[in-house]
């Protein structure tokens, strides 16, 4: 059995054809290192599965029928990142214009609800979505970080930050094949020197350089399949709580 019906990846248009969607999902992560064990495009796969399984559990639960949208790779990077081979820096400006011909679209095809299913932290889309909150009015737009969908220290050992147990955990669960923990560097875990800049009373990029040595910022070492299966379904099902309350006719009291 196949997600054809939900997942436009490896949908058609004999699929999609005559079927009424009440909300697309869209996954966004980047193209950036991850550690020395995890693929470039981490957080665009974990996005999309993430986004799969919430779709299969709004379905399941309460009867909406969303597609998820081909995954964005297009993510924002730090200094320090983006010196390293292949990782690539797209600015705010590039995922605005991405944004708005996918808004665009789905509008002019009567598609009303939009939920962003982000998987890299150094993506913001609140100033983005407000811009497009007056050009499309009638437009719901909503994101969230998946990984945000379940408290990650009730899961997990040592969470970290980027390459950890966490993204290592749901990456194993989604697709062992693509892991392999004896590469794994130990993660950073450099950081400011200043309480006010570590605490986040203001923000500066962090310069990945000065962080890690294998961009890594958390152990992976006790990663397993069976702690990201856990961590994943209940993140999945957050995020199908999410698709459902977007869909409501009205999202006030």
């Amino acid at each position: 059995m196949t997600n054809k019906d939900l997942d436009l990846s490896i949908s058609n248009y004999g699929t999609t054809r005559g079927k009424s969607y009440d909300i697309a999902l869209l996954p966004w992560g980047a193209t950036e290192p991850h550690n020395l064990h995890l693929p470039y495009l981490t957080d665009a796969i974990l996005s999309h599965d993430i986004a799969v399984d919430a779709a299969i559990f709004a379905r399941k639960e309460y009867g909406i029928n969303a597609m998820v949208m081909p995954p964005s790779p297009l993510g924002a990077q730090n200094p320090g990142q983006r010196e390293l081979p292949f990782c690539v820096h797209y600015r705010h400006n590039t995922q605005m214009a991405v944004l708005t011909d996918i808004v665009a679209s789905l509008n002019h095809q009567g598609i009303k609800r939009l939920l962003i299913v982000n998987g890299h932290g150094g993506n913001s889309f609140k100033g983005m979505i407000r811009d497009l909150a007056v050009d499309y009015p009638d437009f719901v737009i909503a994101s969230g970080e998946w990984f945000k969908g379940a408290p990650a220290k009730e899961y997990f050992d040592n969470p970290g930050d980027h390459a950890d147990e966490v993204e290592t955990s749901v990456m194993m669960h989604y697709h062992p094949e693509l892991v392999n923990l004896d590469e794994a560097g130990p993660g950073g875990n450099g950081g400011f020197r200043g309480e006010c800049l570590s605490k986040g009373i203001a923000w500066v990029p962090r310069n990945w350089s000065r962080m890690s040595d294998d961009t890594g910022i958390g152990n992976p070492s006790g990663s397993s399949a069976e702690k990201g299966a856990r961590f994943a379904k209940a993140c999945a099902e957050s995020f199908g709580k999410v698709i459902a309350e977007l869909c409501e006719p009205d999202l006030y009291r």
